[in-house]
């Protein structure tokens, strides 16, 4: 079969690599979608991936098209999208519901074979099946949008709270999306690209700019959300932080991003810092969200790229040209 392969750092091919098998609890799913995402940009710079080569791809959704001998949930034809978190369930984070910090933490398409591919493996616990009115090509975006679940979790913002998001790429949209539904009074955003603005304004944003200067809340915001991992970015938003407030770091950064924190600031106005770390018990509900209509696949998915062009389509999003890109694999002949 296709398959994308990050060979080494700041090197992307297709390349035919073996047919998937499933284990007795495994299905193989033959991807209809896969998204990208900032991760599979850091595991080209060399970060995350614990070994190269990897077949990336961690946001992926497709048909069921072989089953392991002890799978019983689910058949051939059924469409799924996948979880791709892997957990020991033995591990004391593990056992204190903190499994998105599993000590042995992996994931598909981080440090096992991924869905930039015709096909992929993933185990029957990870996959939800979709409900008939759900194109199977856009649950490539169930994934991303469990992370802003799980980042929502984090916040346990109140009721009439005003919002800050730093970033209107994907992820930052998300979070304009669930600060809407989740009783925000306003929810600005910030982004120095303007394409990008257009899409949150048009999203229904409260207000919009390339510089949280330009906006009118000299006190600052109950929560304000980084959704670019940039450190300019993090540094501008943690001064931005009203009394009482909260600051998510939900963007992922490079390992050597430093930023500098106020310590009497953030004790004498009790401003809490917290971080959200990709998916914890949140893709179900996530799923069910999609499926309810949280999120317009038309606005939010940008481009649809060919598999065999996944080198260029990692160039695009790392240009920030775009929303969310996905690759779509070839349908091969006949069963797998």
């Amino acid at each position: 079969m296709k398959a994308a392969v990050i060979e080494s750092p700041g090197r992307a091919v297709v390349a035919e690599v073996p047919d998937p098998t499933p284990g007795p609890r495994e299905v193989v799913v033959e991807v209809a979608a896969c998204g990208l995402c900032g991760t599979d940009l850091h595991i080209l710079q060399g970060e995350f991936a614990p070994k190269l080569p990897i077949v990336p791809g961690h946001e992926f959704a497709g048909e069921v098209v072989g089953v392991g001998t002890r799978v019983t949930e689910l058949a051939v034809g059924d469409r799924v999208a996948v979880d791709p978190s892997l957990y020991c369930h033995e591990c004391r984070y593990c056992r204190t519901g903190h499994n998105n910090l599993c000590e042995r933490w992996a994931a598909i398409g981080v440090t096992a074979a991924g869905g930039a591919a015709q096909y992929a493996t993933a185990p029957v616990a990870n996959c939800v099946k979709l409900p008939e009115h759900v194109a199977t090509q856009d649950a490539a975006l169930i994934e991303p949008l469990s992370c802003a679940v799980r980042g929502y979790d984090v916040l346990r913002s109140r009721l009439g709270a005003h919002v800050l998001v730093y970033g209107s790429g994907t992820m930052g949209l998300m979070m304009l999306e669930l600060a809407k539904r989740t009783g925000a009074a306003s929810v600005d955003v910030v982004d120095v690209n303007p394409d990008r603005l257009a899409t949150a304004r048009l999203l229904g944003v409260s207000a919009s700019a390339a510089n949280a200067d330009e906006l009118d809340r000299p006190q600052g915001w109950d929560v304000v959300v980084d959704a670019t991992g940039n450190a300019a970015a993090i540094q501008d938003g943690l001064d931005r932080v009203a009394k009482a407030g909260t600051f998510l770091q939900f963007g992922v950064a490079d390992y050597a991003t430093r930023v500098t924190i106020d310590p009497y600031r953030v004790y004498n106005q009790e401003i809490t810092i917290t971080g959200s770390m990709a998916v914890l018990h949140s893709f179900e509900r996530a799923a069910e969200l999609f499926a309810a209509g949280v999120l317009d696949p038309s606005v939010f998915i940008s481009d649809r790229l060919p598999l065999t062009s996944y080198p260029e389509a990692l160039d695009q999003f790392a240009s920030g040209v775009g929303r969310k890109i996905v690759v779509v694999p070839e349908q091969r002949p006949g069963k797998w």
